[in-house]
């Protein structure tokens, strides 16, 4: 063999090791490039065409993989791409009226739009007008709340009429905002919802055999276990790329049917574990037993109430993410807590069944984690009598919570709700100053 051929053997091999080596590794990582690529495509999509605001790495948590991404965005087919150097790995999210859903097309049942500016479509329900009466040290709570690093809007309502507010700049009373994980405890009252109008449905929270695949020991978990946290199914909600909550949420066409395949890790009812997963079968439940499709939570819930802004995502499938995927402005979020707090009553109109909020914040108990937590709502009081979670704030308090420091605390009590949205990664609510504010604001209004 001659040299120069040698060179050309040589050559070749190197090549193909280095091919070899590529697609292992891309075979290897895809999991996790896909997630990241998906996050990025759903965040640019979900912030311009949601919002009027268009810096998703600045409003939105960051994604590990930025400088290795590419994303456009095409206003006139209305879609977001993402894709790891602009060459491989690459997500498409596509707007509606029903948000961004990642996939090869927008969202079943849905047509492309923009939500800038839509809050003046949608019928009027309930409002919140502002109070005449206010005291003074009601300001002075909201100005110390937003010195907390990432509070982007705060809102106080006293019996149905709000005391004050607060906004970051670039932010307003008609900028929508993700909620993150406080749509899960908009899942739950959409369960009573849909009891209350749809009877034949049949969502007793103690019915088992909820979806036809379940055959096995799955098939034992009720719809109370699944709002309870305590379904027993696999989980890892760890907010990492490549895991299943994020695989979940920015891979994944049809989120509840991947939810609902993983196996069974502890007996249904006996270990509380913290899973989105959970939340997005519930209302896949919902869809199946009600008929309704994307525009489930607009029928039942916000139009009712007067949500204007609110905007409840579906996925690919036209099935509503509501682990996570719900924007309003703080006064919506604010409506929807006067909601709960009024026991699903509006104008003399009973909404919910009657005690409804009752069994949400109640608490089972289970083994894993321990925060008392009742039924998609966290609660300020066990029931067991332990130390109350949050002692500066009264025992009968209950707080929808959501990834970042968003938050609705409902104080029955004090006939208060307390909003507060933000972007501050890692803070609990009572890192964030929440308990504060609530406990000051309590003796406000007392």
């Amino acid at each position: 063999m001659t040299r120069r051929r040698k060179v050309v053997v040589a050559v070749l091999i190197v090549l193909a090791l280095l091919v070899a080596a590529v697609v292992a590794v891309g075979t290897w990582y895809r999991p996790m490039l896909m997630t990241g690529t998906g996050y990025a495509a759903h965040n640019a999509c979900a912030i311009h065409f949601l919002t009027d605001r268009d810096d998703p790495e600045s409003d939105l948590p960051p994604n590990p993989l930025v400088p290795l991404l590419r994303t456009e965005i095409d206003d006139s087919e209305g879609w977001a791409r993402s894709s790891v150097l602009g060459i491989a790995f690459a997500q498409q999210a596509w707007a509606s009226e029903y948000g961004c859903a990642v996939g090869e097309g927008r969202a079943a049942g849905s047509e492309h739009t923009s939500l800038v500016g839509s809050q003046e479509d949608r019928p009027e329900g309930i409002g919140l007008p502002q109070a005449t009466d206010v005291p003074a040290e009601v300001g002075a709570a909201l100005d110390r709340a937003a010195g907390q690093e990432g509070t982007r809007g705060l809102v106080a309502v006293h019996r149905g009429e709000i005391l004050d507010e607060w906004y970051a700049d670039g932010f307003g009373p008609d900028t929508r905002q993700l909620g993150w994980s406080m749509a899960k405890s908009v899942a739950a009252t959409l369960v009573g919802r849909a009891q209350q109008e749809f009877p034949e449905a049949d969502l007793d929270p103690a019915d088992t055999n909820l979806r036809p695949e379940w055959t096995d020991e799955r098939a034992q978990i009720s719809l109370d276990d699944l709002l309870r946290m305590t379904s027993g199914l696999e989980w890892d909600e760890d907010y990492d790329l490549g895991t299943p909550i994020t695989q979940m949420l920015f891979a994944e066409p049809d989120m509840a049917a991947f939810a609902a395949a993983q196996p069974l890790a502890h007996e249904p009812g006996t270990v509380r574990q913290y899973s989105s997963g959970t939340t997005n079968i519930v209302c896949d439940l919902l869809h199946e037993r009600t008929g309704l499709g994307p525009e489930m939570a607009d029928r039942l819930l916000f139009d009712p109430l007067g949500m204007t802004s609110a905007v409840l995502e579906a996925d690919a499938s036209g099935r509503s993410v509501c682990s996570s995927y719900l924007w309003a402005t703080p006064r919506d979020w604010a409506r929807f807590g006067q909601f709960t707090l009024d026991d699903g009553e509006v104008d003399g109109r009973r909404l919910l069944p009657a005690g409804w909020m009752d069994y949400a914040t109640s608490v089972v108990p289970a083994g894993g984690e321990p925060e008392p937590y009742g039924a998609q709502w966290w609660t300020n009081d066990a029931g067991d009598g332990t130390p109350l979670r949050l002692p500066g704030i009264p025992a009968d308090a209950y707080w929808a919570s959501g990834h970042d420091g968003q938050y609705i605390v409902v104080v029955p009590s004090a006939d208060l709700v307390v909003v507060r949205t933000g972007f501050s990664p890692g803070g609990s609510i009572g890192a964030l100053g929440i308990e504060d504010l609530v406990g000051d604001l309590t003796r406000a209004v007392g």
